[in-house]
């Protein structure tokens, strides 16, 4: 014979264990069922998937129970309570799957079973749709980031840009210089600023200039940036260095 008080009494004592301050026993008077036996509820949320736990959402409900006197052999009461958010239309669909699954677990102890089946359905109707919303903000988020391209602009990197500009405009005037000029000796040889200053690379087939050669315009060359002319010079140096190399390569292939 089963002593089903007994068997009650321990899945009382399993729910207190596992559930903790989600189960208590209350009076029979406000559990809205039609018995006077010992009635307990458990606050029910919709389980999360990843960490198994109840979940912030704004929807709880309190499912209601009494054993019978031949619990788990039939059926225990059931009813449930919205405690936050649930619709009463809701409560009814979730009560009749509740009680099918009940009948379907009799002979064994079957509280906590229905409350994983509430936990899942609860997740089914109210966390897909804030899941999807969730994600849809996500994305929306990755859409208003701003990706820098291009390398930021520093100190650095404009000066590294200026000197690099400053050679090309150098080597763009030594090659509009005419080759006497470039083959004149160094101390000898005008920098392309000042070739430029003295007016000469206008005048088609000018003479050759060099400093001395004419001191009227050498009065009119600003000699006051002398580092800058300095690095012009050697800007110019590897310029006619290129430029010997590339000379001495064409001699050796009209040779050959």
């Amino acid at each position: 014979m089963t002593d089903y008080i007994q068997e009650q009494e321990m899945e009382i004592e399993a729910l207190e264990a596992i559930l903790a301050d989600d189960f208590k026993e209350i009076h029979s008077g406000e559990s809205g069922l039609n018995t006077s036996k010992r009635c307990f509820q458990i606050k029910v949320s919709p389980v999360d998937d990843e960490s198994d736990e109840f979940t912030t959402t704004p929807v709880q409900l309190a499912l209601i129970f009494s054993h019978t006197e031949r619990y788990p052999d039939e059926p225990p009461l059931l009813n449930l309570n919205s405690l936050r958010g649930i619709q009463g239309e809701h409560l009814r669909i979730l009560k009749e799957k509740l009680l099918q699954e009940a009948s379907e677990n009799l002979g064994m102890a079957m509280i906590y079973t229905l409350v994983t089946s509430a936990k899942e359905w609860l997740s089914e109707q109210y966390c897909q749709d804030t899941s999807l919303e969730d994600a849809e903000a996500e994305e929306a988020a990755k859409d208003d980031v701003i990706i820098p391209h291009g390398e930021p602009v520093t100190v650095e990197t404009f000066l590294a840009w200026r000197e690099m500009f400053e050679a090309e405009m150098a080597l763009e005037r030594a090659k509009l210089m005419p080759e006497s000029a470039l083959s004149a000796p160094k101390e000898k040889r005008l920098t392309g600023r000042q070739w430029f200053e003295t007016g000469r690379h206008a005048v088609k087939g000018a003479a050759p200039a060099t400093e001395g050669s004419d001191e009227e315009d050498e009065d009119e060359i600003d000699f006051d940036s002398d580092d800058f002319e300095d690095d012009e010079d050697d800007m110019l140096e590897h310029y006619l260095a290129e430029k010997s190399d590339s000379s001495t390569h064409s001699s050796k292939r009209v040779t050959n």
